[in-house]
């Protein structure tokens, strides 16, 4: 009788462990299908344009200022990612707005967001696409 308690309990941590791996991986793909990924949301052009269009969320350019003066989101602030003064501007912004993240196709832009989630910024959006997607898919450019 005690063999069989014993190993009753086994399978059922057993099963405990199963359902909790299941559970996990279910939450890391809802996450994945909703777009976000480590606390930054990635989402298509439609959605970054409804959110820009919302005008009470802050447009980041992570692209330098030579492609910003080229063309850019209306409304858009730049700050490059690569510049040596970018952790010391982004102490100067309000971590708790609404960050609408962007560089010209996705890759500076992923890691300006996990620069700021580093730094504490609590809402972080980014456009995989970037600003060539954005302008080619014919979206408001200002120059």
């Amino acid at each position: 009788m005690f063999v069989d308690r014993q190993e009753s309990m086994k399978r059922i941590s057993l099963k405990s462990r199963t359902c909790s791996v299941a559970l996990a991986a279910c939450v890391l793909a809802l996450n994945a299908a909703a777009g976000e990924t480590n606390g930054v949301r990635r989402v298509s052009l439609d959605e970054f344009e409804k959110l820009w269009q919302a005008k009470t969320n802050v447009v980041l350019d992570v692209r330098t200022a030579k492609e910003f003066t080229a063309g850019h989101i209306p409304g858009a602030t730049n700050l490059d990612v690569n510049a040596a003064d970018f952790e010391e501007k982004l102490a100067k912004l309000d971590k708790t707005k609404v960050y609408l993240v962007h560089c010209a196709a996705g890759g500076r832009s992923a890691r300006a967001c996990e620069k700021m989630k580093h730094v504490g910024f609590q809402s972080l959006t980014d456009l995989p696409d970037g600003f060539r997607g954005w302008e080619k898919a014919g979206k408001p450019v200002e120059k």
